[in-house]
């Protein structure tokens, strides 16, 4: 270890972390745990100043821990734990830190419709469960994914004020719900809109992709942050948990499934593979020959979903063409969006 050093985490001890680090070695890669929302600001600060940086999973920087013999927790730990991992395994194995405005602001809304879909099926279980007591007919005839629709609620809202009365605060407790249910999905469908038209700007070849819809666009879009920073559709499989892992024994030669990876990106290539092998003539011949080849079928949509890896990776990586400006359309002025990091 050529030295260590503790920095406040404001402006002034970024720069003097750059200024002593290149004192140290003109030649330097800065490996930083991959935990975004905690370590925006010190990766925006190298960046800028022109600094090398990566971004190390968090369990790699376990693994690397666990191999060592000096127990306990502590900053100065968990640093030698995250340069450990770079050295062991090289920085070009690690995926870059990249500045993606767009990639951010289209993250931050689809993570936030994700947190209010979540809140409304909490609010629509709740409902549930009031008019299982107060009308169990009519819940029982609801169907499954429908109390999102304007027309159930307002069914709803219509039988429960009949039973208002002495003694109802279970039914103001239920038309409070209706209608807290009701603002949440005038919410998620507002920024669904937002994210299409960010989506149709940003990178408009992803909508035109079979399965490819303005919320499955987000997350890759979102999750990716930038496809620059991976030097190869490998490295973009890999961090999508779609490379194949190999696990052959004697002369057998097989490849598993990968459970690592961003898990968003997976279940993103995971819709657009199954949307594709139900409606696209393409993939289904695809399909018919992996499974003509001994796959099955699960191994089968794996090599699919591989493939689409290196296709959407293509497709993100190569720079959005400059539009046109119409100034009688008014989607195709460009967001406004405040520096930040993805």
């Amino acid at each position: 270890m050529r030295g260590g050093r503790e920095i406040k985490a404001d402006e002034a001890g970024h720069l003097a972390a750059v200024r002593w680090a290149r004192e140290l070695d003109p030649e330097r890669v800065w490996a930083i745990e991959d935990c975004r929302h905690v370590s925006r600001r010190l990766e925006q600060a190298l960046l800028t100043a022109g600094e090398r940086v990566v971004r190390v999973p968090p369990h790699r920087m376990g693994a690397s821990r666990r191999g060592e013999r000096e127990p306990g927790k502590s900053d100065q730990i968990d640093a030698l734990a995250v340069a450990r991992a770079v050295v062991k395994d090289g920085a070009q194995r690690f995926a870059a830190a990249h500045l993606d405005e767009n990639a951010m602001e289209i993250r931050l809304l689809s993570d936030h419709r994700n947190d209010l879909v979540a809140e409304r099926t909490r609010m629509q279980n709740r409902l549930r469960w009031h008019l299982l007591v107060l009308c169990p007919d009519l819940e029982q005839s609801l169907k499954p994914r429908t109390l999102n629709q304007a027309r159930q609620l307002e069914r709803i809202d219509r039988r429960l004020r009949r039973l208002l009365g002495p003694g109802s605060a279970r039914v103001r407790i239920a038309r409070e719900e209706v209608s807290h249910i009701r603002s949440l999905t005038r919410q998620i469908n507002q920024l669904e809109l937002e994210l299409a038209a960010l989506i149709k700007t940003h990178r408009p070849q992803l909508l035109a992709e079979t399965g490819c819809g303005p919320l499955t666009a987000a997350i890759l879009i979102g999750r990716t942050a930038g496809a620059e920073r991976f030097p190869s559709d490998a490295s973009f499989a890999r961090q999508a948990g779609v490379a194949p892992i190999l696990c052959s024994s004697g002369q057998r030669d097989r490849h598993r499934l990968h459970r690592g990876g961003d898990r968003q990106l997976n279940h993103a290539l995971h819709l657009i593979a199954i949307t594709r092998a139900r409606y696209d003539p393409k993939t289904k011949t695809y399909l018919a020959r992996k499974q003509a080849e001994g796959k099955s079928k699960r191994e089968a949509i794996r090599c699919l979903k591989r493939h689409l890896a290196r296709h959407f990776h293509h497709i993100l990586a190569t720079p959005p063409k400059p539009r046109q400006h119409d100034p009688h359309d008014l989607g195709s002025a460009p967001p406004t969006s405040m520096p930040c990091l993805t």
